[in-house]
Order: structure tokens, then C-alpha cells, then sequence
């Protein structure tokens, strides 16, 4: 089934640790479909337009690129693109933001051939109507993991600053957040799936995110490791774990890697919300009022997040910001595919 455009967006979304990485891999896997590493540039890109005014110019899409393929935090180094041939294609684009942005990973997917593209990053969960104005069709993949485990693998990543209270709220506002988000989109626009269901039966669960996506299902999708050394940057890490096969082995792990008291605090904290999703709870001993206090003061400003997105889309209504969506577009001729089964390509191309 190959019914969608070529050029709809594919967006990965969930808590970090939930298994972005690992689904985003599963979706390069497939023949069709380039997701790249994480990128640093479509929210700053989004929140910077202003600085390059009217962008049916060509002169103004330059400027941008420009930004986009210099600065190292956007981190445009990772997905093997030339800087000058990238430059020249968002100059030669359509004159919207969403445009030029999609003309980078339009660029990246025919890297390997492919005619499909999309994007990954845990904090468009918190932006989606912001990627809507993009990308208006779009479609959202939400991963959800339990919350548990999310937490304990979190405090666990070196770059990680926040302390447990901070912590439980992420997961607890990401939740929120994808309820909205469902509810809004529906299920042409947004597909959710579970981190365990998909460990558990990977080729079930990946044959119903390909329905939704109008693609026929590939059983390499079901092998991410194979394309791990091309999607995931050798620098990180903490992503280990995506060079290996598929498992279950991470699936209850919070049971001894969090503390007793971690437990109790994120079980009082997120019970409503864990057991909506599946997850059983151990019945763990409330913690101290004084613990839920602090828990409470640390959430509060999570949840005032929507009431505050409110007002900001109110704002843009009363601004009218043209020339933001993606407009679709013939995709650009697709290279020949990297040589072997899993299109790899050397670390020295990456």
C-alpha cells in the first residue's frame, strides 16, 4: 500500500528514553522511509523566521540555509548532506518556511533512495500545533512507554539535569500532551503505540503503523540495529543499545533501578495515567505528604503549559505569519541507494 504523497511527513514523537530512537531506526529500515538523526534546526528555524523576513525571496532562503548548515548545534553535520548543494536547494525552493525545512530532509531521503522523509525529535510532542503549521498533513507517531522505566533510564543519561520530581512531571505532561494532541488529530493524523507492545511483537505491531501510513510492511523494519550505524550518530552513547537486536529485556527494568521511594513517589504521582496506558502498579506504600507537596510545586508550571500555548496561538491568529506551510512538491531526484541489503554507508560518509 503506497496511497500517500510522497512527500507527507512522517513525525516521531514521545517522552525521552520512551524509544524514539529505536522506532525511528525501524522506520529507516524501510525501503521507502528516511528518518534522520536528531536534528537542532526546525524549532529554532520556527522561532527565528522573523529574522530573515519575506522567504519567497531567494536571498532570504539563502540566509537561513546558511544558518541551518553552519551552526553545529543544529546539528546538520550528522546527516551527510553537502552544505553548498543544500544551500542552493533551499534557495531554489518553495517560498515557505515549511518548504525550505523540508527541503533538507527531502535531500536526506534521497540520499538513500527513498522517496518518503520525516523527522524525530521527544520535543515536538510538547510542539505539534507549531509542526502542524509546517507540515499541516503530517503524520504523528507517538510513542509511549511506561513511565517507570522512563524515569529510571532518565536519571541514568549523563546529560540529564533535572532532579526525580522534575522528572516524574515530564513524563506526566508528555502524557497530557498526546491525549491533546489525539483528541485533536484523530486517527488520520496520529498513531500511538505502546514501547512494550512493540518489543514484544515488533512485526504485529509495525504491519499496523504501516497501515496507517499507507506503506506495505518490510520485515527489515523489524532488524533497527542493521541501519544503526548509519541513523544514529557515534557520539551518542546513551543509544547503545539500538546496535543490538530488538528485546524485552528493558521492559519492567524500573522494578531495581528505581528506589523504593522512587517508586512510591511515581506511582502516587502518575497512577491515573499508568493505569490508563496498561501498566499495572505495584501497590507501593504512599510516600510523605511533604514528598507529594515539593512534586506538586515542581509540576505546577507543566501544567499551566496549555493555558499558556493558548494564548500564544491567539497571538499568531492576531499576527497572520504567511508562507509557513510545507507546499507539496515532486521529490528530488533520488540517488542511486547505498551499496548493501541495509543501504549502510561507510562512517567517513556519515
Amino acid at each position: 500500500m503506497t496511497d500517500c504523497p510522497a512527500d507527507r511527513p512522517i513525525i516521531v514523537v514521545g517522552c525521552p528514553r520512551s524509544g524514539t530512537t529505536m522506532l525511528q531506526l525501524m522506520l529507516h529500515a524501510h525501503p521507502r522511509i528516511a528518518i534522520p538523526p536528531e536534528t537542532r534546526f526546525v524549532l529554532a528555524a520556527y522561532r527565528e523566521r522573523r529574522d530573515f523576513g519575506d522567504l519567497r525571496i531567494a536571498g532570504n532562503r539563502r540566509a537561513l540555509a546558511r544558518r541551518i548548515v553552519d551552526r553545529e548545534e543544529t546539528r546538520f553535520c550528522d546527516l551527510g548532506l553537502d552544505p553548498e548543494e543544500t544551500v542552493e536547494a533551499i534557495a531554489a525552493a518553495e517560498g515557505t518556511l515549511g518548504s525550505v525545512l523540508g527541503t533538507v530532509f527531502q535531500r536526506y531521503a534521497a540520499r538513500f533512495g527513498k522517496p518518503r522523509w520525516g523527522d524525530k525529535r521527544p520535543a515536538y510532542l510538547h510542539n505539534v500545533d507549531l509542526l502542524l503549521r509546517l507540515f499541516p498533513d503530517a503524520q504523528f507517531i507517538n510513542i509511549v512507554r511506561d513511565g517507570r522505566d522512563c524515569v529510571a533510564s532518565l536519571k541514568e543519561m549523563s546529560w540529564h539535569r533535572k532532579d526525580i520530581y522534575a522528572t516524574v512531571a515530564a513524563w506526566a505532561r508528555a502524557i497530557d500532551d498526546g491525549r491533546r494532541a489525539a483528541r485533536r488529530l484523530g486517527t488520520a493524523q496520529w498513531f500511538e503505540l505502546r514501547y512494550e507492545d512493540l518489543v514484544t511483537d515488533p512485526h504485529g505491531r509495525l504491519t499496523e503503523l504501516c497501515e496507517y501510513l499507507g506503506e506495505t510492511y518490510d520485515p527489515a523494519m523489524a532488524e533497527p540495529s542493521a541501519v544503526a550505524g548509519v541513523a544514529v550518530p557515534s557520539f551518542k552513547t546513551w543509544h547503545a543499545r539500538t546496535h543490538t537486536p530488538v528485546t524485552t529485556q528493558r521492559v519492567k527494568s524500573w522494578q531495581t533501578r528505581l528506589t523504593t521511594e522512587e517508586i512510591a513517589l511515581c506511582e502516587a504521582a502518575l497512577g491515573s495515567r499508568l493505569t490508563a496506558n496498561g501498566y499495572e502498579l505495584s501497590g507501593a506504600v504512599r510516600p510523605p505528604a511533604a514528598e507529594l507537596v515539593r512534586y506538586g510545586l515542581t509540576a505546577a508550571p507543566q501544567r499551566l503549559f496549555p493555558a499558556r500555548r493558548s494564548i500564544s496561538k491567539a497571538a499568531i491568529r492576531l499576527r497572520r505569519d504567511n508562507n509557513l506551510a510545507h507546499l507539496p512538491t515532486q521529490p528530488i531526484p533520488a540517488r542511486s541507494p547505498q551499496p548493501g541489503p541495509d543501504h549502510r554507508v561507510d562512517a567517513g560518509q556519515q
